[in-house]
């Protein structure tokens, strides 16, 4: 996510120029912000503050950040080495591994299970307890920003990226018995955004024209859903992604307005139950689309937004996510200006969302806006924070020794570094203490 700078937020120019790239990790209580002297990494698990867990500075210009879970497992790209991914055990320190590829990184997804690395022509599927390189896809279509999608889900672990480079085609992999499950031809246009549920049994998907956003059931690749996001002009969707429990989709652009939909299936039933004005309306058009052309027909069964947001800013790459704060819904939006919005969201009415708190990721103020978050109404202490999930992984007591990690490559891919300290994996799978270290969590050197 490249920042761009716009002449409607003069008093933000400072942060954009520090701000390169910004992304959620998979259960989105933590936030990773790469920047012009490293990478920050934040916990989001309340509103009324930010709490900075980390600041890395082993190398500058940082455009890939991702953190696995709430553990200490980071993986980093920066500018200046673009085909080297470096894996850190940010707490201690420590460079786990670094891999090298034969042409530039474009992004890099990551469960308990697997780590992809994308390149624009081919995919690299790590197994993440040691390293090493189990499949490499080769001669994938042209793929210039690196789109694709892991799910969360570990034991399905399944992996979606373009099919073509000319039309909306979605790959399926599955990246644990590492074979194709299906093609799914979702656009009429190149893909733009992709975005799993975290059961990855849902896949969602949106076009470079950015006016319809549509599900999909996974692995059989049925639309179960369609929605219209604008008529009026095309735009970027920059991010998709989905609540918890998939009951809600989010969509950000390089517009001002972030969507949010709800994932409902509308029963005659109903109808039939609620006999309204608009029921009766949504009758007849339905009756009438059946003798309209197809794609006429199409939009008047398009849903259209449940919730809105509307951003105080136009042009500028944002991404977005909802999650479960303080015991509300809440939508996240990391902003190129260097901020990052948290509005509530009504998950009855919908509507326009409130924006709650705004936090600045490059300087200790923050300011509160609209509302402050209310006291428990039991005990007057503040609602507990949402407990983050802790990586399935072991990290040993003692000072890990110096080995060389020889991982494989297919027909010349990844290759490992020269001396890559011996991964911290254990075999058997051991909760990682990280809740009650952070935040804030300083540097231990071995």
């Amino acid at each position: 996510m490249e920042p761009q700078e716009s002449q409607d937020a003069p008093d933000g120019l400072e942060e954009q120029r520090a701000f390169i790239c910004a992304s959620f990790n998979q259960d989105t209580t933590s936030l990773s912000v790469g920047t012009k002297t490293g990478y920050r990494l934040f916990s989001v698990t309340a509103v009324d503050k930010l709490d900075c867990i980390h600041e890395g500075v082993e190398c500058p210009d940082v455009y890939i950040v991702e953190r696995l879970f709430s553990s200490s497992l980071v993986v980093v790209v920066s500018l200046s080495m673009p085909r080297r991914m470096n894996v850190y055990h940010f707490k201690k320190g420590t460079e786990i591994c670094n891999y090298s590829y034969s042409n530039d990184i474009l992004s890099v997804r990551l469960n308990r299970q697997r780590l992809v690395v994308c390149l624009e022509e081919s995919v690299y599927i790590h197994n993440i307890k040691d390293m090493k390189l189990l499949k490499t896809l080769l001669n994938t279509p042209t793929n210039l920003t690196g789109l694709c999608a892991l799910s969360v889900n570990h034991s399905n672990s399944y992996l979606a990226y373009p099919g073509s480079a000319t039309i909306g085609e979605i790959t399926v992999y599955d990246a644990n018995n590492l074979s194709t499950l299906t093609l799914i031809q979702a656009h009429d246009s190149p893909l733009a955004a992709l975005a799993f549920n975290s059961s990855g049994t849902k896949l969602a998907s949106a076009s470079e024209k950015g006016t319809v956003i549509r599900v999909f059931s996974v692995p059989e690749g049925q639309r179960l859903f369609e929605f219209r996001r604008g008529m009026k002009r095309y735009v970027s969707i920059s991010s998709l992604s989905f609540s918890a429990d998939a009951q809600f989709l989010c969509a950000s652009s390089n517009t001002e307005t972030v969507h949010i939909f709800k994932l409902e299936q509308h029963s005659p039933s109903q109808d039939e139950e609620s006999p309204t004005w608009s029921a009766y309306m949504g009758k007849m058009f339905s009756a009438a689309s059946t003798y309209l052309p197809s794609q006429v027909s199409d939009m008047m069964h398009q849903d259209r937004a449940f919730a809105t947001v509307r951003l105080n800013m136009f042009g500028l790459k944002n991404i977005c996510a909802l999650a479960t704060i303080q015991k509300l819904p809440r939508l996240l939006v990391a902003s190129s200006d260097g901020c990052l919005y948290i509005y509530n969201v009504d998950p009855q009415d919908g509507g326009e969302c409130v924006l709650v708190q705004k936090h600045r990721l490059f300087e200790s103020g923050e300011e509160q806006v609209e509302e402050k978050e209310e006291e428990d109404p039991e005990d007057g202490s503040p609602p507990p924070t949402s407990q983050s999930y802790a990586a399935t992984v072991a990290l040993p007591s003692t000072p890990p020794s110096s080995t060389t990690l020889m991982g494989y490559s297919e027909e010349g891919g990844a290759q490992t570094g020269d001396v890559i300290p011996e991964h911290e994996f254990a075999e058997s799978p051991v909760c990682l203490d990280d809740e009650n270290e952070f935040p804030p969590v300083g540097n231990q050197s071995n």
